[in-house]
Order: structure tokens, then C-alpha cells, then sequence
């Protein structure tokens, strides 16, 4: 194997054609490397987010101005080859193929440059114009990592810019190369006997395209799907003999064709990198190295993920946010000021008593719904997402994700999934939006069905944790009963839904020490997100409420669900706390709160009420959102499976406790 390069280019001043046009500057690159931190040094802020056209994958768009040419900057989701796997792959492939670019950027990690090299030599065999940005140089220099970058440059013949974007370093070199708009610099890698075949399909295609005909030609011959439209698309005269030849060239081998190809490009960026990338003679296992390795280890993981759990979110989440902070802000702020203030103003100046209840009533917008929302939501809410951005922004979670993969592969997952099932602790309809990164649809309905079913939102998990924190032994007869049905079904549904397996692979960033402005920016905006989400649906469902009330549906609703309550050896009354659940699990959660404060259940119901509760239908919001990504179909599948085994595990619970008397 080999290659070449037939054209040279480097930063140089721009043509005149350039000066007054408009461009499209595209970042890519695999998850991890800094590309949406590199995406905000350009753009200053995630000007827009959207899903792509025909997809429910997010893209974020903005723009910038360099010189005297305007770019609008896209960033991709991460992306491994141009010949992708997951959706979100795919878009940023369609980005490229479809869309095109003026310049595109790679953004790699340094450290991990001789894995990442392989889809910088797949861009430019396909004739991108790149540059080539090295992010994370610090990170390789303290792990005595040399990279000859001037040598790099030379042999690819396109700018490499080494970067470390979290505080800006080589942003002024950059620039220069991007207003230089770089000449695009095809190379050609030799795939040895693959070559007749590749060379067989570059001659058939005749059209147009934004890539060079033999990448086009190597993406037909692993049977790429958007390669296969814009052949179909563009030229589908030749479309039969496409199939005749890539038939032929799949019998001819025994092992997969994008195997072949992936190896020849591995060995080609090995032989290209021979003599830049050098370790430092000083160069020593760091400590960074040593915990790396801790956190992936079964022996030590798992107790440091139980540290996690105990003091990031139980103590920090659950005590500090669902104790201190709700209790000042729902007794001293709410209770003692704001509240008393809008109920005497309502009831002095509005003459309709129906009025009045809608606003100040027991479920009042103002007194309820607003209430709930910032008193008791929001505090919860917030600290654990500053927690989720700490985790995040050290490069714990990928290292999570390595841990519990071969627990999920049980389940039909991947380690990749632990991320929403991580985030859904924060928010479940945010999570459920997350499982788009997930590699096949099989593994989407899975992870869907489990946010829905186990996975308690920050609120929810708040508001158990406090109750349930009087009693140690309810908390964990709690959290055992919640975990044992989450793998449980889990591992049912990977036997009996139809599907292949997942795949994992994911590029561990460096670890890091969390840099307090970045914590605190993505904490900012998951909070908002979060907040402009929830308060008008806890507004909505205080209307819901007053209305049913005033009609009698209300009323209907509580008592049918009471039924199923008595069964499970509740008293009739908290049938309004899963009728609230339904409109927000938090709303339930808070509900269960009052009973609990008014020492209405003993603990025992306690337990059962809350595993119940949570294992409960999703709320209205993730509802609503799993139509939307996974269909109606699929999601009133799940909310019919999810209601009646709710119920069955709570009554189950219900005989546990009572016969065997572990609460009496």
C-alpha cells in the first residue's frame, strides 16, 4: 500500500473571486476532539441549532466574518469515516457529499493523531478542500507526545494548524488559513487487489459530484446508501452495473470490503506519519495514564462510579438540592413571600372566584405550577446538570461508557448509551432526544423504553432521594427494586426484539481537570433549555387540572386510577399523585412529598409508592417526544407496556414487604 499527492497548497492570501461571496465552513471530526468548544471561538455562541432536513439529528449553525469574507460555519456530529454507521454519521457525510463546503476543517486530538489520520487521508483522497486542525496540543506535550508539524504539513500538503481551543492557542493562525480558502489536494492510496474494482467504478461514473469519482467509487463499494442516491440520483443509467460490480467484488473477498479499505487507509497514515510523531525520551506513565486506566477497571471503577453516585448526586442532588435548597426557596421565598402576596392581590381585585383558583388555588398557576417549576424543579435541576458538566468537561463519561458496555451489550446497548441513561437522571425528554446517537434503531427503542420505565428525571430522583432518605434501608430496597427491573427488562428486550447487536467504539479524550467556565456555560444553557421546557408545561398542567376540575374529568381520572392505587396497598388518596405523574413525573414526585411530610404512609407504602412512581408511563413531555423520534406506534407501546407493569411491580413490592415483614 501507498500514497501520493498529485496537488501542494498552504495558507496563502485569498483570490479576489472570494472576496465578496458568502462561504460554507463545515467542522468535522470524531466525538470528543473540542469541535463544538472550536465551534464557539468562531461563531462566539451556538447562533442556531435545528435538525437537519429529513432527520431528527441537531446540527448547529452560525456565522462568522474573516477578512472580507463571510462564512456560515456548520458543526457536524462526530463522525469515524465518510462510509458511516449511525445516523448522525450519515447527516454529516450528506453535509459534505450533498450540501459541500468551501473549506472543511478535521478537527483531531492530537494525542490521538495516528488514529485519526485515516479519515483526514478519506477527505482528502475525496478532493475537500481541509485544513487540518490539531486540537489538544497540550495534552500531548504533557504526555511527551512531539509532533513535526511542519513535516506533517509538507507531506499532506494542506495547512496544519495545532491548537489547543479551550483557551484560544493558534485561533490567529487558523483564521489565516481558513481566509485563505485552501485549493483542495487530492492524494490517491493504492488498495492493492482491490484496485480493479475501485478503478472499474471510477470509470463508469461520468456526473458531476462534490467529490472526486474514486472516493465516490470506493463509497459505492461498500455499499454506502448516500453514495448510492447521488449515483441514482445524478447518472442511473449506470446504476445496474454499479450492482453487478460490487456483487462481484464482495464474492471475491472473503473478508468485509470496508475492512479492506479501512486497513489500507491505517497503514497508509502509518507509513505517512513515520518520523513526525516521536514519544519524548523524558516520557513517564502520568498520573492522568494511571487514573485512566482505574476508571475503566472493573476493581476500581465501580467503586469510584459508587463515589460518584453517593456524593455527586445523592448527597449533592439529593440532600443539598432536594433539602436546602427547595426548602428555602418553597417554604421561605414562595411560602412566606411570593405567594401570600399574589393570593391577597387575587383575591382583592378579581370578583371570580373561578379565576382566583386558577391562579392562587390548590393548583393554581402561580401557586402550583410556577411554584413547582423554580422552587422545587429548578434547584434540583440545576445542580445536577453542573454535576453532568463537570463529569463531562473532565472526560469521565466516556470512561463510564467503557465500563458498563459489557453490562448493556447484555441489554441490546452499547457502552455509547450510557450517556443518555446518565442524562435522563437529569432530564428524561432530553435524554430521550439523545438517543439519536445511538448506532441502530433496535438499540433507540431499547434505550427509549428504559429512559421511560427506570430512569428517574433529577426532579423526580430529588424528591425520592429526600423522602427516602429518613430510612436507609427504603432507600436501597428502593433503588435495588428500580435497578433489578431496569436490567431485567433490558435483557428481555434485547431476546425478543428483532435486530442485530451494537457495535462500540468510542475515542477517549484526555482526562482533564474540569475548566470552570466551560462547567458553567453548558450548566447555563442545559438550564435553560430545561427551564423554558418545563415551566410552560407545569402552567399547562395547572390548567389541565383547574379545567377537569371544573368538568369533572378530573375527578373521573383519579378515580379510576385509585383502583390500581388500592391494589398496591396505597390509600386511595395518592391516586392523584400518578394522575400528576402523567402530566410531569415531577409533579408526582412532589405530590408524593405532601403525603410524605404529612405522614400519611408509613414506610413501607413509602417504598412501594415510590418504586411504583417511578416505574410509572412517562410524563406528557417524553411522551410526546418519543412519538416524535420514534413514532406513535412505538411509543403507545411502550406507555401500554409501561402502565400495567408499573402497577404489577408495585403490587409484587406490596406482598414482599408485607409478608416478610422487612418494615415492621
Amino acid at each position: 500500500m501507498g500514497w501520493s499527492i498529485f496537488r501542494t497548497s498552504h495558507c496563502h492570501a485569498p483570490p479576489a473571486s472570494h472576496a465578496q461571496h458568502s462561504k460554507r465552513l463545515v467542522l468535522v471530526g470524531t466525538p470528543n476532539v473540542g469541535k463544538s468548544m472550536l465551534f464557539n471561538n468562531l461563531t462566539g455562541t451556538y447562533t442556531v441549532v435545528s435538525n437537519y432536513p429529513g432527520t431528527t439529528v441537531e446540527i448547529s449553525m452560525g456565522r462568522v466574518s474573516i477578512g472580507d469574507v463571510r462564512f456560515e460555519v456548520i458543526d457536524t456530529p462526530g463522525m469515524y469515516s465518510l462510509a458511516p454507521i449511525t445516523d448522525e454519521e450519515r447527516v454529516s457525510e450528506r453535509v459534505l457529499l450533498v450540501d459541500g463546503a468551501d473549506v472543511v476543517l478535521h478537527v483531531v486530538a492530537a494525542p490521538a493523531l495516528r488514529r485519526m489520520l485515516p479519515l483526514t487521508l478519506q477527505l482528502l483522497e475525496a478532493g475537500l478542500p481541509l485544513i487540518l486542525v490539531l486540537n489538544m496540543m497540550d495534552e500531548a506535550e504533557r504526555d511527551g507526545m512531539l509532533i513535526d508539524v511542519d513535516t506533517l504539513e509538507q507531506r499532506l500538503a494542506i495547512p496544519v494548524v495545532p491548537m489547543v481551543s479551550t483557551v484560544g492557542r493558534g485561533m490567529e493562525r487558523l483564521l489565516e488559513c481558513i481566509a485563505s480558502i485552501p485549493e483542495p489536494s487530492p492524494i490517491r492510496i493504492v488498495y492493492g487487489e482491490l484496485e480493479p474494482w475501485v478503478e472499474r467504478l471510477e470509470g463508469l461514473l461520468k456526473g458531476d459530484y462534490l467529490i472526486t469519482r474514486r472516493a465516490l467509487a470506493l463509497l459505492l463499494l461498500q455499499r454506502d446508501r448516500v453514495a448510492m442516491e447521488l449515483v441514482e440520483g445524478t447518472e442511473p443509467d449506470v446504476m445496474p452495473e454499479v450492482e453487478r460490480i460490487v456483487e462481484q467484488a464482495e464474492q471475491a473477498f472473503f473478508q468485509p470490503i470496508g475492512y479492506l479499505v479501512g486497513m489500507a487507509r491505517h497503514r497508509a497514515a502509518d507509513e505517512l506519519l513515520r518520523g513526525i510523531v516521536r514519544e519524548s525520551a523524558s516520557a513517564k506513565v502520568s498520573l492522568a495514564e494511571r487514573l485512566d486506566s482505574m476508571l475503566m477497571s472493573p476493581i476500581y471503577g465501580v467503586p469510584i462510579l459508587l463515589a460518584v453516585l453517593y456524593f455527586g448526586f445523592y448527597r449533592f442532588v439529593g440532600v443539598f438540592g432536594a433539602g436546602v435548597l427547595v426548602d428555602f426557596l418553597e417554604g421561605t421565598v414562595f411560602g412566606q413571600h411570593i405567594n401570600p402576596i399574589f393570593t391577597h392581590w387575587f383575591e382583592a381585585n378579581v370578583p371570580y372566584p373561578v379565576v382566583v383558583d386558577l391562579f392562587v388555588g390548590e393548583y393554581g398557576i402561580i401557586t402550583q405550577g410556577i411554584t413547582y417549576a423554580v422552587a422545587l424543579i429548578l434547584p434540583i435541576v440545576g445542580l445536577f446538570f453542573l454535576v453532568f458538566s463537570l463529569l463531562e468537561d473532565s472526560g469521565y463519561l466516556p470512561r463510564l461508557s467503557m465500563l458498563v458496555d459489557r453490562v448493556f451489550k447484555r441489554m441490546g446497548l452499547s457502552g455509547r448509551a450510557v450517556i443518555p441513561m446518565v442524562l435522563g437522571f437529569g432530564c428524561d425528554t432530553m435524554a430521550t432526544l439523545v438517543t439519536r446517537t445511538l448506532e441502530t434503531k433496535r438499540e433507540k427503542v431499547i434505550a427509549v423504553l428504559l429512559l421511560s420505565l427506570a430512569v428517574p428525571c433529577s426532579a423526580q430522583l430529588g424528591v425520592v432521594l429526600a423522602i427516602l432518605s429518613f430510612s436507609f434501608r427504603a432507600l436501597v430496597a428502593w433503588a435495588l427494586i428500580v435497578l433489578a427491573n431496569f436490567l431485567l427488562i433490558g435483557y428481555l428486550a434485547a431476546r425478543l426484539m428483532p435486530g442485530e447487536g451494537p457495535t462500540f467504539f468510542m475515542e477517549l479524550p484526555p482526562l482533564r481537570v474540569p475548566k470552570l467556565s466551560n462547567v458553567l456555560t453548558k450548566t447555563y444553557a442545559r438550564v435553560q433549555w430545561y427551564f423554558v421546557e418545563v415551566l410552560p408545561l407545569f402552567v399547562l398542567a395547572s390548567i389541565l387540572i383547574w379545567a377537569g376540575k371544573l368538568v369533572g374529568l378530573f375527578q373521573l381520572g383519579v378515580r379510576a386510577v385509585s383502583y390500581p392505587v388500592s391494589w398496591i396497598g396505597l390509600p386511595p388518596d395518592v391516586a392523584t399523585i400518578f394522575f400528576f405523574g402523567f402530566f410531569r413525573r415531577d409533579y408526582g414526585a412532589v405530590e408524593l412529598y405532601k403525603f410524605f411530610e404529612g405522614g400519611l404512609m408509613s414506610e413501607a407504602q413509602l417504598v412501594v409508592a415510590a418504586v411504583t412512581l417511578t416505574l410509572f408511563v412517562p410524563c406528557i413531555a417524553q411522551l410526546i417526544v418519543t412519538v416524535r423520534e420514534r413514532g406513535t406506534k412505538t411509543a403507545l407501546a411502550i406507555a401500554g407496556f409501561i402502565f400495567p407493569f408499573a402497577f404489577l411491580v408495585g403490587f409484587l413490592t406490596h406482598l414482599l414487604l408485607t409478608y416478610t415483614g422487612v418494615f415492621s
